[in-house]
């Protein structure tokens, strides 16, 4: 017999089902609550509503546990590649050897963007911020490829929208890294795989040959997968409820990338740099700033510690710890602001108040220094969060459209003015 749960309005008893996952996660189907009652639910944020059933990522905060697909995160991140990684979230599975060199090659063939976008670049101010322009260019793509208007596409004519967007996604990431310094646009080389293309897109020049470190790949393979999908946040809600609408791909990713702008959201590595370089130009007394932290009577805090979610340690905190120690060991930067960086990790895992809080340090706090690290601005730090994401994105896009959900429409409490006759001007 199936698990109910009873709940008492006035005189009736009404039985809801309980859903359960394959991690033994509970629901409470609420669905028909109101055509059978007359109520909703208020949930400010939604943070006890689950909006879908979704088969894409299982994340427990409480246990530190991040899957793609059923695959940890620990396993993707050391023996995968993003490629692959991006497979397994749009279609399910892991790719045979053939299925992965042919998604390759395929994504290779579509990384050239037309040559009228740059037109785009004229219209914006100089120094426009890259996460509107990488919304404003993502959404632009619809009118390049009209075809992804078609709301009842073929799944090949959707793969092909997905191939066109992951291809050319690294493309227009560096166009708007490259105009922001006034350098002239690298383009793709399709003899270079994805990862090594796009740092070579960015750092390259076309005065001289650009040999893109190892160990620069490896560091933005790691933070690319461990971006890759976090569940249901604010930016993969976006992405779905956009597309609930029938709101073609193109679109929809780009309405995710304004959810992600948000500096509670994927600003937050962005965040940390910024509170690293303020402790510096006062002085740089970490221990200063780390009582200031513990003070609470002091609004300051600090940034890419601790998780919404996680309870623990992050575990791609874990992970991107490892690359982040390669990156700056293999460099050799001599940047004070890295170096407080150490002095804040060392005290948030050694002292016990933030152990005792489990303010660990977060992925947030190590993708901004390694970014730091690679040569990249603040700025840009969101825009290569968005990078990372698209594989999630889409999968979750195509999972909605897949599972033919119906278009998001949340419920609200009315507390404004009850009903009231209005009033002639003259009289007011």
């Amino acid at each position: 017999m199936s698990e109910t749960i009873s709940l008492r309005i006035g005189e009736n008893n009404l039985e809801l089902p309980v859903i359960t996952g394959t991690e033994n996660e509970k629901a409470i189907d609420i669905s028909k609550l109101r055509d059978q009652t007359g109520y909703i639910t208020l949930d400010p944020g939604f943070k006890n509503t689950g909006a879908a059933k979704s088969a894409i990522t299982f994340l427990d905060g409480e246990k530190g546990i991040l899957r793609y697909r059923g695959y940890a995160i620990e396993e993707l991140a050391s023996k995968s590649t993003f490629v692959e990684v991006a497979y397994l979230l749009i279609y399910g599975e892991l790719p045979t050897g053939n299925e992965l060199e042919t998604f390759r090659m395929t994504v290779r063939r579509h990384t050239l963007i037309h040559e009228d976008m740059k037109k785009f670049f004229d219209g914006f101010p100089s120094k426009s911020h890259p996460m509107g322009l990488l919304s404003a260019l993502v959404g632009a793509l619809s009118a390049f490829y009209p075809e992804s208007l078609n709301a009842h596409a073929t799944e090949e004519e959707e793969d092909l929208t997905v191939i066109q967007l992951l291809a050319k996604m690294p493309t227009i990431v560096s166009w708007i890294y490259k105009k922001s310094l006034g350098h002239p646009l690298i383009y793709p080389s399709n003899d270079l795989d994805y990862v090594t293309n796009f740092l070579n897109m960015i750092f390259g020049q076309r005065t001289e040959q650009t040999e893109i470190d190892p160990v620069m790949v490896s560091a933005m393979n790691t933070l690319l997968i461990l971006h890759a999908d976090h569940e249901q946040n604010c930016s993969t809600s976006t992405v779905r409820i956009v597309g609930s609408s029938q709101a073609n791909l193109f679109a929809s990713i780009s309405a995710g990338i304004s959810a992600l702008w948000g500096p509670l959201h994927g600003g937050a590595n962005q965040a940390v740099i910024e509170m690293l370089e303020k402790i510096k130009n006062d002085g740089g007394d970490c221990d200063k700033w780390i009582a200031k932290a513990k003070d609470k009577n002091d609004p300051f805090r600090l940034m890419g510690f601790g998780h919404r979610v996680y309870k623990n340690f992050d575990p791609r905190a874990k992970i991107i710890k490892k690359a982040c120690d390669e990156v700056l060991e293999k460099l050799g930067i001599n940047d004070p602001v890295l170096e407080i960086a150490k002095k804040l990790e060392n005290a948030a895992l050694n002292d016990p108040y933030f152990i005792e809080r489990k303010l660990y340090p977060n992925v947030d706090f190590y993708s901004g220094i390694i970014y730091r690290a690679l040569g990249f601005p603040t700025d840009m730090f969101t825009v290569l969060f968005a990078l990372g994401r698209l594989p999630g994105w889409i999968a979750q896009w195509r999972e909605m459209r897949t599972n033919k959900e119906p278009i998001g429409r949340p419920r609200q409490v009315y507390v404004g003015a009850p009903e009231r006759n209005y009033v002639d001007l003259a009289k007011r």
